[in-house]
């Protein structure tokens, strides 16, 4: 019968090699850390991609080396200036350390349960010292929400690497809002401020108009100040040469010239609809009654 089992040993032999190759060999990822156990206690952590080798007795854990966001569930805080602010944040995160998380956390979830605790308590601290205005606000230069949450980030990674192994890259506030009993008399402020702007803005507006206005005034009647001179003066200019024509043309043929004004005058005293009682010397009558030689 032993004869019989004889042809069985080379296939045990094979199953107990690659038994024995499973349990001592195992492949690790680029996104992975693998920490080898003997009896539950961290024996080595493994970080380099490709295949690896252990006891048989010893344990490969795995675990997922790249970023991972945590979102916490909102909460509400207190800020220097006694006002109630509800806070939805995230927190970027990673394994640092395997073996030390192992040995405090054990698995992911509780890893997150343990970054809440610290996240909340660094946010409760960090808005305790600032006012509502330096997180959110319209002017700029007045808003601090990045630098407390720079300062929070490096406190959050030092407390969670030192006690969990945990690498904490960023945490950010996705969402501030009020809470619902608070709203009400926050937005009236607002309103109030805005009106106020509004106000100062409408009365800095007015103040210019006014002034810009009289400045247009002071430049017209500067502009028609000296239009009317220049006016006066082609006026004055053109009398001159009009009287200068009218004196060479009288000094050429005085009869002629008074011939023509004394026409001219006709013109302007009589029409159809003029009676005129003169007597027989009247000037005016004197080129009717005798003609050219009236004129001279």
């Amino acid at each position: 019968m032993a004869e019989g089992y004889r042809k069985y040993y080379p296939v045990a032999a094979a199953v107990a090699i690659l038994l024995l190759a499973y349990l001592t060999f195992f492949p690790v990822r680029e996104t992975e850390f693998v920490l080898v156990t003997q009896f539950g206690r961290p024996i080595r952590t493994i970080t380099e991609a490709g295949l690896s080798a252990k006891w048989p007795y010893q344990t490969a854990i795995y675990f997922d080396r790249r970023l991972r966001a945590y979102n916490p569930r909102p909460s509400e805080f207190l800020t220097r200036d006694k006002k109630n602010v509800v806070i939805e944040s995230y927190v970027v995160w990673k394994i640092a350390d395997p073996g030390r998380f192992v040995q405090t956390v054990g698995d992911s979830a509780a890893g997150e349960m343990r970054l809440h605790d610290i996240v909340w308590s660094g946010l409760a601290a960090a808005l305790g010292t600032h006012d509502l205005d330096a997180i959110v606000g319209t002017e700029p230069g007045k808003v601090q929400t990045a630098a407390m949450l720079d300062s929070l980030t490096a406190l959050t990674d030092h407390a969670a690497l030192e006690q969990y192994g945990i690498n904490v890259v960023d945490v950010r506030i996705k969402r501030l809002n009020l809470p619902e009993q608070n709203k009400q008399s926050v937005y009236a402020r607002m309103r109030a401020e805005r009106e106020r702007i509004a106000r100062q803005y409408r009365a800095e507006g007015e103040e210019q108009a006014l002034s810009i206005r009289a400045d247009a005034d002071r430049q017209r009647e500067e502009i028609l100040s000296v239009a009317y001179k220049q006016a006066e003066t082609i006026k004055g200019q053109g009398d001159a040469e009009s009287t200068r024509i009218y004196g060479q043309a009288y000094s050429q043929n005085p009869a002629f010239y008074k011939l023509t004004r004394t026409l001219e005058s006709y013109k302007k005293v009589l029409d159809d609809k003029t009676t005129a009682i003169l007597s027989s010397d009247s000037e005016l009558l004197k080129i009717l009654m005798k003609g050219e030689a009236a004129s001279k």
